[in-house]
């Protein structure tokens, strides 16, 4: 008895719970004033796609948010809407589905007392015929009676995803909305544009391949931001499959990431285990490619998997690159967990996975800006370090053929540029002289007030000398106290008169010799005239060495003079 009365009690309840889980969400409308971006609806997926009006009207539909992302498993889907309008007067209203853009077709079908009132589709290749589209949003215009009940219902067939919003406005919200402008896109946009221009001058000073695909790697990445976002449809008012077909750019990208890793980290050279697991990325990318021109929407439809195998391929080698102390990798770490990190949310958004939010439907575009920053200071970053090296290379350069002491040139510089000259002058058939000069009694200098004073000296005259010679001449420290000079455009003349300004100069110059003293110290030197058309200019100081050896022999402190000639 007890489980008779029972019983009938439990399903009573359980017919009110089902009834509560099964009821159609509506929306009540109790004022004219009408903006609603939020509220719950019904949806009903289609697998076939090709149920009609009629047919799907009997099916039963499930709840889910007006902004709901529904994956790729989704392409043709229905949503319902009940509408009550509770006031006691008509209302006109807007009906905006803000990203028809990136549809195939929308159709809208109004139901009224069981009786289909209304329908109208909006074909994304052919929008005029409908008038419904605007700046990329679908506006449906709907009337409804006072005190009366409408269902409506949306049927979106998409390319790939099944990414839908709706919004329900009046007359005076829906034109706010309509004129409003997508300034957080349109930044985005600019940034990457910038940064293309920017890559761009890099490539002109650097010729660097990598400059090439991180270029096309930002075009790929704005073009796709400006095209998912709706950007291109709200300025360009282009829609259809011919647009849709750039959505390859999110293939490309991924495509010319990978490709700047293996060029910017050298990869191929250094680091092939790395370098082979990035290929194994990439060859499935490139076929990807290869089928999105033919059909991109089914290209498509694996992306987002392909995108995770790819971030965690491009995040496994940055961290590999970090641990064997590559200078780029933390940098690129960096960027690249970003970019990973807004992506994944992305993903999840786009295989319905996760309640749609601002950060997850913008993360693609937000985690590509974030990474192509890094990206361009990393380029400038190892633009630094080349400059750096090189400047180190210069400066050990500088170092080789540099007299340490003095910062003339050294014997080993004077060798190879006198050899160049040379066969400039005997190009050109100009006249060149050489002479050596060497200071007197330098032993003794070091001697009495060591060496240290004996390196001032030295110093003071290779100053004198400089400050004697012409700037086109070139003039070397060959050791000790010996100095060569190397007049081109100088004939014997000339040379002997350049010759005896320094000797008089040196001679009349009081060195500082510490403790107060000074003393004066003097030079011998020896010149000789450069046969351009038959010597060399071994032969030529050797004998600029004979005319020194009689200048110290004749008393020092004098000019000597060859007058021998080069042998033929």
């Amino acid at each position: 008895m007890g489980l008779s009365r029972t019983l009938p009690i439990f399903m009573f309840v359980l017919l009110l719970f089902s009834g509560a889980t099964l009821a159609e969400p509506r929306i009540a409308l109790q004022s004219p004033v009408v903006n609603l971006t939020s509220f719950q609806v019904g949806y009903y997926i289609d697998d076939s796609q090709t149920l009609g009006f009629d047919d799907v009207r009997q099916q039963s539909f499930k709840e889910t948010s007006s902004t709901t992302t529904l994956g790729t498993n989704a392409r043709v889907t229905w949503f319902r809407i009940p509408l009550d309008n509770q006031t006691d007067q008509e209302l006109a209203l807007n009906v905006h589905l803000p990203h028809a853009y990136h549809v195939r077709s929308v159709a809208f079908y109004q139901e009224r007392d069981g009786q289909l009132v209304h329908s109208d589709i909006l074909d994304l290749e052919d929008v005029d015929a409908s008038g419904l589209m605007f700046r990329g949003s679908a506006v449906y215009p709907i009337t409804l009676p006072a005190q009366s009940s409408t269902t409506l219902y949306v049927r979106s067939d998409a390319y790939s995803h099944q990414w839908f919003a709706l919004e329900i406005f009046d007359q005076e919200h829906s034109r706010q909305a309509l004129v409003g402008v997508a300034n957080d896109i349109a930044l985005l946009v600019g940034m990457m544009v910038a940064l293309v221009f920017y890559n761009l001058l890099l490539y002109l000073a650097t010729s660097k391949i990598e400059n090439i695909y991180y270029s096309f790697y930002l075009i790929s990445g704005l073009v796709w931001i400006a095209l998912s976002y709706g950007l291109v449809a709200s300025l360009f008012d282009a829609y259809g499959h011919e647009l849709f077909m750039l959505n390859i750019s999110l293939i490309t990208m991924p495509i010319f990431l990978l490709l700047f890793m293996m060029a910017i980290f050298e990869t191929r050279q250094h680091y092939p285990i790395e370098h082979r697991f990035l290929q194994a990325v990439l060859i499935p990318l490139c076929a990807m490619f290869v089928w999105g021109l033919f059909d991109i929407s089914a290209a498509l439809k694996p992306a987002s998997s392909m995108a995770l195998i790819m971030m965690t391929v491009t995040l496994s080698v940055s961290v590999s690159l970090l641990r064997k102390g590559h200078p780029l990798a933390k940098y690129f770490l960096v960027g690249h967990t970003l970019f990973v990190i807004f992506n994944a949310l992305a993903v999840l958004f786009y295989k319905g996975l996760i309640e749609p939010s601002y950060l997850a439907s913008h993360g693609t575009g937000l985690g590509i800006m974030l990474e192509a920053l890094m990206l361009a200071f990393i380029i400038s970053h190892r633009i630094k370090i080349l400059e750096d090296i090189r400047a180190s290379q210069e400066e050990l350069k500088e170092q080789a053929s540099t007299d340490p002491l003095t910062s003339l040139h050294n014997r080993r510089y004077f060798s190879t540029e006198a050899e160049f000259l040379l066969a400039l002058c005997r190009e050109q058939k100009r006249p060149m002289a050489v002479m050596i000069a060497d200071i007197d009694h330098f032993k003794r200098v070091n001697d009495t007030w060591g060496h240290p004073v004996g390196d001032r000296v030295i110093v003071r005259i290779a100053q004198t000398l400089k400050s004697c010679c012409r700037s086109r001449d070139l003039l070397a420290r060959f050791g000790g106290e010996e100095f060569v000079i190397l007049l081109p455009d100088a004939d014997l003349q000339q040379a002997a008169l350049c010759a005896e300004r320094i000797r008089a100069t040196v001679a009349t110059t009081a060195f500082q010799m510490g403790d107060g003293d000074t003393a004066h110290v003097s030079l011998s030197i020896g010149v000789a005239l450069v046969d351009v058309e038959h010597d060399s200019i071994q032969s030529a100081l050797d004998r600029a060495d004979q005319a020194l050896y009689t200048a110290k022999q004749d008393g020092r402190n004098r000019v000597a003079i060859s007058e021998a000639a080069a042998a033929a």
